[in-house]
């Protein structure tokens, strides 16, 4: 996500109010927000949800349509989203 340079703040403290809430959401397992090294406008969330239906489960509900609707008003560009299967770990 690239946010305006004067949104940031606003950003991060929206995440910090309901990541607990979002980390909490049946299903979900796993949640951080990274920062890019060169670009500090740039924020990437990476999750980890139990399967695509619990993932779809919190895209479909309030806490993220709440969570939306305040963000996408902050960007810069256009939000991009991926989903991936992770092939490896190693330990």
């Amino acid at each position: 996500m690239t946010f305006r340079p004067e949104c940031i703040e606003q950003f991060t403290f929206l995440f910090d109010e309901r990541k607990s809430m979002i980390r909490n959401f049946e299903g979900c397992s796993h949640l951080e927000l990274w920062q890019d090294a060169t670009n500090p406008n740039i924020f990437f969330t990476y999750s980890n949800w139990e399967s695509e239906a619990a993932l779809n489960h919190y895209r479909f509900s309030d806490l993220f349509k709440d969570i939306w609707c305040k963000t996408k008003v902050l960007f810069a560009e256009k939000a991009k989203a991926w989903s991936v299967n992770r092939l490896t770990e190693v330990q």
